[in-house]
């Protein structure tokens, strides 16, 4: 017997597995790789050796308006590191610069003060100029062009403004965009609700190529740097980083370039091949990515790579704080044809998506693939609505699978952080 165990909430669940049905383990090597540098040296590392581009100092000379994006309270980017950093480097180049932090909410709620010092640190609030970006704020948005794919580019004022347009951020797997960080921060970090939904739309969600760890000929991604180019986005600043949030690695440079160069890095990591199963069992990486079923849907999206059709993929997510959409929940709730969802979402023009609609059309797409049995705190009735089986346990879940299967002896890969590895 071989003991498993997954990340939950905060917590761990375990669970022995007969070795004979085990076809595999797929884990990322992140947590391996040894920089050998402090957080601080590679971040200035990367600053002295940037990608396609000037160095920022030098980029700072003679601009006076200076906006720099940054992530909002959502993403664990270590901004205590890097924006000190990047600070000194603007001002060492011109110290007249007039320098505005702009946080990059895309679809999310605003930053409170808190987190943006909880971000920061007390210091750079309390000393900089720092404004969050409404992505529903009609009077401090402008619109600066068009979209490959046709819908309006609408970004925030400040940033169309600007001498000097440069951001931070960080680069992990993305479910759908394929890599977070680098021009991310342009669309959807500081554009209208508008775009972000036109360039969320059910066309492009439904792309082969919108899936982990592709960016080349997917749609979402010609977007998003076609509008980092359009707002003159001059340089980015991005970090990966470990499950301890502590950087391994720094890019700096081009918007393009210097983030590509950043996810070849971590495809280099987290690139496992998959084993196709009749069951994988996996979870969203535990607290706090595993808040809610809207988060879980990433996690599920790495088991969905490796499932079998017709098999059964077993989801550990805390979810404490339940369906985590309400748009989300009423898609599932006021729909019970999957098919029939997953179609009408891919005919849905571009202008007409509504929020969520990109996480309700790829838990559609994984439930037409596989069954989910769902180990979770949410309540049951709140887990059937969204078409899947709830499970107090893993003995419990591998009981309703096997007899869902008709099969006591179904192979079984284990995945036991979804949201950090690459299954290709």
């Amino acid at each position: 017997m071989m003991k498993i165990s997954l990340p939950y909430g905060k917590e761990k669940l375990t669970a022995d597995l007969d070795e004979s049905i085990l076809n595999g383990v797929l884990v990322s090597q992140i947590e391996n790789y040894d920089p050998q540098k402090s957080q601080i040296e590679l971040v200035k590392e990367a600053l002295l050796n940037p990608v396609d581009s000037p160095g920022l100092r030098e980029l700072a000379k003679g601009k006076k308006k200076v906006v720099i994006i940054a992530s909002d309270h959502t993403r664990p980017v270590p901004s205590k590191i890097i924006m000190p950093l990047m600070l000194a480097e603007i001002r060492e180049g011109n110290s007249d610069a007039e320098i505005t932090i702009l946080i990059a909410t895309g679809f999310h709620r605003l930053t409170t003060k808190e987190e943006m010092i909880q971000k920061f640190g007390s210091a750079i609030v309390e000393k900089e100029k720092i404004v969050v970006h409404d992505s529903g704020a009609v009077d401090s948005l402008v619109k600066i062009g068009i979209l490959p794919s046709g819908g309006e580019l609408i970004i925030n004022q400040l940033a169309e403004e600007a001498d000097l347009l440069v951001s931070e951020g960080f680069i992990e797997p993305h479910f759908f965009a394929g890599f977070s960080g680098g021009r991310k921060s342009v669309l959807p970090g500081i554009a209208s609700r508008v775009t972000v939904l036109a360039n969320h739309c059910g066309e492009f969600i439904a792309h082969p190529k919108a899936r982990t760890g592709c960016i080349e000929g997917n749609p979402l991604h010609t977007d998003m740097l076609y509008a980092a180019r359009a707002a003159k986005l001059a340089f980015v600043v991005n970090v990966v980083i470990n499950s301890e949030k502590k950087v391994i690695q720094a890019v700096a440079g081009d918007c393009g370039s210097a983030h590509a160069k950043g996810c070849e890095f971590l495809k280099s990591l987290c690139r496992v091949k998959a084993i196709p199963s009749d069951i994988v069992i996996t979870s969203n990486g535990g607290y706090p990515l595993d808040q809610n079923i809207y988060q879980a849907v990433k996690g599920m999206t790495a088991a969905e790579a490796a499932v079998k059709p017709g098999g059964v993929i077993i989801m550990l997510a805390k979810s404490n704080d339940g369906h985590g959409g309400e748009s989300f929940f009423n898609t599932f709730k006021d729909e019970k044809n999957i098919e029939a969802m997953s179609e009408r979402f891919e005919k849905t023009p571009r202008n007409e998506t509504i929020p969520d609609q990109w996480e309700a059309q790829i838990l559609a797409r994984i439930l037409l693939k596989a069954k989910v049995i769902y180990i979770s705190a949410a309540p049951e009735a709140m887990i059937r609505e969204f078409q899947m089986t709830p499970a107090k346990d893993l003995a419990e879940a591998l009981s309703i699978a096997r007899e869902y299967l008709n099969n006591d002896q179904a192979r079984i890969t284990v995945i036991p952080d979804g949201v950090a590895v690459i299954v290709e």
